[in-house]
């Protein structure tokens, strides 16, 4: 991403003034976060909110592209609030580690907009790609918000479906590869995305899942709210299978959610580690990226051959090639070293 900026053939200003840019600006795109809200059982959209109610204040003309990710009927309320403003949702679809590749080679572009503006934004945004022939799709600002939520949740069901099979294969001692591998040839199903994890997590995947429950209320449907228990049953298992083991110490190799990847929220890791303590078992980190010596009440230890040495086993969302001569007491489900 650095060196991507630094190009010198872009045309990008970076400001902190929020009244000169929004002033300056035709198109706000706003993408702030919307953590998903246990208490009140949806998205909370306060930062989008704040900065419609503070853009519109600053300049009433501007065009508002909304790129966090909302609950359903969000756009709308919003129009309602703001009817002199020209307000639309366009979903991004990044992956964790690889949002500069996902920007520039998309694999289509939603806009909730079915007028000449959507026409605009969406060859606006096909402009800034390299990807020319990427399909640019026109909805209804609700269906574009159904699309964000509907795609995130079906990949969070792909990664239930595959670690429950391999749940299945573990308990039976049966070969996990070999079934994923017989079953994913299959070109209806495919061999992609359907390596076994811990469980899903990550910023997006968790909190869309329960945003879409959230919004099927009244809505007759079983399919959705079972990926959400299906991955809290998985990371249940995967604490029990590891707390069995005969280990004194248990060490964590990274805490972060993919390869590549430096995020820690809704870690699956992280979760099965706070299994772990609730059963009172010593667990010990090592993960480059934290600064501190503890974290979360476990003490992190600074190099791999620590954690070699105080541990009795190392457990490991993703396996990677620094830990092939500690293997003999590595516990992961990563079969396929992808993700």
């Amino acid at each position: 991403m650095q060196k991507f900026l630094q190009r010198k053939d872009l045309t990008i200003n970076f400001i902190s003034d929020f009244s000169q840019a929004v002033r300056k600006s035709e198109i706000l795109i706003i993408a702030t976060p919307t953590n998903y809200d246990e208490y009140i059982d949806k998205f909370d959209t306060s930062t989008v909110e704040t900065v419609i109610e503070n853009a519109f204040k600053l300049n009433p003309q501007i065009n508002i592209v909304i790129k966090s990710t909302i609950p359903v009927g969000f756009v709308d309320q919003m129009k309602k609030k703001y009817p002199q403003l020209t307000i639309l949702f366009s979903p991004e679809f990044l992956r964790e580690g690889k949002s500069l590749h996902d920007n520039l080679y998309p694999s289509r572009i939603i806009v909730g907009e079915e007028s000449l503006f959507g026409q605009l934004i969406g060859h606006l945004f096909l402009e800034c790609t390299k990807e020319k022939n990427a399909p640019i799709i026109l909805t209804s600002s609700r269906e574009a918000e159904a699309i964000k939520l509907f795609s995130n949740s079906y990949l969070a069901l792909r990664i239930a479906y595959f670690n429950e099979l391999d749940t299945f294969a573990e308990q039976n001692q049966l070969r996990s590869a070999k079934i994923i591998r017989g079953v994913s040839l299959d070109p209806r199903i495919g061999d992609y995305y359907n390596n076994p994890s811990f469980g899903y997590g990550g910023y997006c995947l968790p909190k869309d899942t329960k945003q879409l429950v959230s919004n099927f209320s009244n809505i007759p449907q079983r399919l959705v709210k079972a990926i959400v228990e299906s991955n809290e049953t998985r990371m249940s298992y995967i604490a029990k299978k590891i707390a069995e083991q005969e280990a004194d110490v248990i060490g964590v190799y990274r805490i972060s959610m993919k390869h590549n990847s430096d995020n820690f929220r809704y870690s699956s890791t992280l979760e099965i580690t706070r299994r772990l303590l609730e059963m009172n078992k010593k667990v010990i980190i090592y993960e480059p990226s934290l600064k501190t010596d503890y974290f979360k009440g476990m003490e992190v230890v600074k190099t791999l051959s620590k954690l070699e040495e105080n541990a009795d086993i190392i457990i490991a969302n993703r396996y990677d090639e620094n830990l092939n001569q500690l293997k003999k007491i590595v516990y992961s489900r990563d079969l396929f070293q992808r993700d």
